[in-house]
């Protein structure tokens, strides 16, 4: 392999609303971005360091955008390499500026509560004293990014992010997509306060995010678990919003799962109530959008906006290689985050094995009284196999049984070896030391620890 110092060096200048866009398609391969003049951008956060340049690693997708225009040197072998002079940049600005003046109006009707409530507590009146007392409703937008597979809903989700904290506001990012997850590991759903934009390699920080067990690919392998646990951290969100004002004011930004139809969209529902969203941001579908907006509440905003021609196409074939590239970087980190994940025994008697939904029966076998979805939902003791090897299991924060569907996940252990004469497991986990729990969550997700 040719060394980086070896290989030519490509400059680029944009102008002003133009965009630079490529791939890393090589493992192994690094690729150097560097700005040498001017103001840029990739996916909202702005390039600030001049000096060094950016490296970015395989299955990295990048577009560096300008709104002044720059000048940026490119090293490595990139893929895909070309500068797109139409980009939708403005349509996702805009949509931005309109999220910043709902809050704003958020943060006048709050401040004027507030002001109602100091008023009132200098009357002698009961009543009012009471009132005075209770919770706001007051809250910043809530808005529900949704549309098909490949069509940019991540990075439209990032931008949004990024300009808000840009505009000194913290949301909190929801991520109900379990196939490509942005807050935790595939096979879960999360949430995370985003108070730094993100770093234009590794992300954002996952400090503070917190993750519910769903243990599938798709919502649709079981969807009661999953508008289940999608409704468990909606609350979970709410609560939050409730102890911290700035966190209230600035709002919720949801990513969704590539959507599909019919089951697809009963799922879109379900989120956006749960959600309570107020705004939802269809991409590159029409008829999402007309299907959304006849399903929801007439005050929820609808709105159509373009995808970006730089979305790079995932085949289905590509797509458990992103998931095992997700759940690498949790265990040994990404960019300049170096993480060394340790190997663990673990005696089956230590812990308690669930795994949540049982198999699907007619419903003439039913007990009576009983609805089928239920079962989707009970937790069924398991005790380990051979063809466990390979395979997530979510250690949960739960002491009993009864906990185990309202807790949060506190780490991921991956399956390296079971044996069944010993009657151990050995595991990778990402610390050292004792489980924080004795209850774990089996998954269907696998990852070849092959680093």
């Amino acid at each position: 392999m040719s060394t980086l110092m070896e290989m030519d060096k490509q400059e680029f200048k944009l102008d002003p609303d133009c965009e630079l866009r490529f791939e890393v398609k090589h493992k192994k391969e690094k690729v150097l971005l560097k700005l040498k003049s001017g103001f840029a951008e990739i996916f909202g956060t702005e390039l600030v360091n001049k000096e060094d340049p950016y490296e970015f690693g395989y299955g990295a997708q990048i577009a560096v955008f300008t709104y002044h225009g720059c000048v940026v040197e490119l090293t490595g072998k990139a893929v895909g390499v070309h500068v797109a002079n139409e980009t939708p940049m403005h349509a996702y600005l805009n949509a931005h500026l309109a999220l910043e003046a709902m809050r704003d109006e958020a943060n006048k009707k709050y401040l004027a509560e507030i002001n109602g409530r100091e008023e009132a507590k200098k009357k002698d009146d009961d009543a009012k004293k009471k009132e005075a007392t209770e919770p706001s409703n007051v809250r910043g937008p809530i808005v529900m990014i949704v549309g098909p597979k490949n069509v940019g809903k991540s990075t439209l989700c990032r931008i949004l992010l990024n300009y808000a904290v840009r505009s000194g506001r913290s949301p909190i990012l929801v991520d109900l997509d379990v196939d490509q997850g942005q807050v935790t590991i595939p096979g879960n759903i999360g949430a995370l306060t985003v108070q730094r934009f993100a770093d234009v390699v590794e992300g954002f920080s996952k400090k503070g995010s917190l993750a519910l067990h769903f243990g599938h690919k798709t919502p649709e392998s079981n969807p009661a678990l999953y508008n289940l646990q999608v409704s468990r951290l909606a609350d979970i969100c709410f609560d939050r919003m409730k102890e911290k004002k700035k966190d209230n004011i600035s709002g919720i930004i949801i990513n969704t799962c590539g959507w599909v139809p019919d089951e697809g969209h009963k799922l879109l529902v379900h989120a956006a109530g749960a959600f309570e969203v107020d705004a939802v941001l269809v991409l590159d579908k029409d008829r999402l959008r007309s299907d959304l907006k006849a399903s929801l509440p007439s005050f929820v905003k609808v709105v159509l906006l373009p995808k970006s021609g730089g979305v790079v196409e995932t085949s289905e074939a590509q797509r458990p290689e992103i998931r095992d590239q997700r759940i690498r970087e949790y265990y040994y980190g990404i960019g300049k985050t170096v993480l060394s994940p340790h190997p663990m025994i673990i005696k089956w008697n230590q812990v308690t094995i669930y795994k949540i939904g049982m198999a699907i029966v007619p419903d003439s076998c039913v007990p009576l009284g009983t609805k089928p979805e239920e079962n989707m939902t009970k937790l069924v003791t398991v005790t380990p196999e051979p063809n466990w090897l390979h395979h997530i299991l979510s250690v949960s924060y739960a002491k009993s049984y009864d906990e185990v569907l309202y807790k949060n996940i506190a780490s991921f252990l991956c399956v390296t070896e079971v044996d069944m004469v010993q009657q151990t497991l050995r595991v990778l986990s990402p610390t050292l030391g004792q489980l924080p729990g004795h209850i774990l969550l089996l998954s269907e997700i696998q990852f070849m620890d092959n680093y």
